[in-house]
């Protein structure tokens, strides 16, 4: 079933015309679980979307861009291998398969950093000099030869979670770690081309992690402007599509999200609302109630955040449709075309 978009900016015009609603509905108002329907129609501008919603509650603030997703309970059903398991830096995995190269260099840990944040110094001259972003390419393609290293247990504020894992892969080996290794690469050229300041928490270049508390680390330190953490899930065949993460209002230890939830939330809803109109990628039907967004409070790389911070699951790894787009070097293109705007809608305004 084909998907297309909505307006570049997300789902404005469902909230503007959709019947019954007086308006723009300000960011932060909850709502239900976005019910889609489609009816495929061909037409030259694509595929209609049928889409029915009740929206309750009020806030202040800007527009919203996509529908928000309620934050998951423990009692939502889910797939015994993606709730738990989408493709967190501290989930299991599947162990991946070796490298074409492997790195020789030592990944310490780090913790999360309280100290005042510098920003790095270069960038362009484009729409967006000055401003710095994180890409975080989730796993690292050496993991597997460190069980010991990514296994041992780090603190995240309210729990303890692994340092790394291994990611996922493809029925035929096509590794997680490989996958946003490439995405990721691909979203800095994009961003530094608009005259972004790109850093990365690892680019292949070190034997494993960095660990869950080092990733967060270096967007805080880095004064990170967005940051943004490129997954794949490894959920079971048949759950198919893409979803955000969002991180939760968490504070207990050294994790306090409090200052980045509505940030990350605008952030998040921005980059799903792009992702979905570039790549026809579908919201995922096993995880955010068909929104495309999930909240969680489990993740290390968003608990230890300071600054603006998401995850992206681009589609699920296990699921053969998913997997002939994850493994398609055009698509991926759309993946970071799709991610750099929504992260230059957001860095906008």
């Amino acid at each position: 079933m084909s998907y297309e978009g909505p307006d570049p900016d997300g789902f404005d015009d469902y909230y503007n015309n959709a019947p019954g609603n007086p308006g723009r509905r300000p960011r932060g108002t909850r709502t239900r679980p976005l019910l889609i329907t489609t009816a495929a129609c061909a037409v030259a501008a694509g595929a209609i979307w049928v889409v029915t919603q009740a929206v309750g509650g009020s806030g202040g603030g800007d527009t919203a861009k996509v529908l928000p997703a309620p934050s998951r309970s423990a009692t939502s059903p889910t797939s015994a291998t993606s709730s738990a398991g989408a493709s967190d830096e501290a989930d299991a995995k599947e162990p991946n398969g070796s490298p074409s190269k492997a790195p020789s260099t030592a990944s310490p840990s780090a913790p999360a950093s309280s100290k005042t944040p510098s920003k790095p110094a270069g960038g362009g001259t484009g729409p967006l000099a000055g401003k710095v972003v994180v890409i975080d390419p989730g796993h690292n393609p050496g993991n597997f030869r460190h069980p010991a290293d990514i296994n041992r247990q780090v603190n995240v504020g309210n729990a303890t979670k692994e340092c790394d894992t291994t990611g996922t892969s493809t029925n035929a080996g096509y590794t997680e770690a490989q996958f946003t290794l490439d995405v990721s690469r691909r979203l800095r050229t994009l961003l530094q081309e608009q005259g972004a300041t790109v850093k990365f928490t690892q680019n292949g270049d070190r034997a494993w992690g960095p660990c869950v508390t080092e990733r967060a680390a270096i967007g805080n330190q880095a004064g990170a402007d967005a940051a943004i953490s490129v997954h794949a899930d490894g959920s079971g065949a048949g759950n198919r599509g893409f979803h955000v993460i969002l991180p939760a209002s968490v504070h207990a230890g050294s994790a306090d999200t409090r200052p980045i939830v509505a940030s990350s939330r605008d952030l998040g809803e921005r980059v799903a609302g792009k992702f979905l109109q570039v790549t026809g990628q579908p919201p995922s039907n096993y995880i955010g109630g068909g929104t495309g967004l999930d909240t969680r409070a489990d993740l290390g790389g968003l608990n230890l955040s300071t600054v603006p911070k998401v995850f992206i699951e681009c589609g699920n790894m296990r699921d053969a449709q998913d997997a002939a787009r994850l493994t398609s070097g055009t698509w991926r293109q759309k993946a970071a075309q799709g991610l750099s705007e929504g992260i230059v809608s957001f860095l906008r305004g």
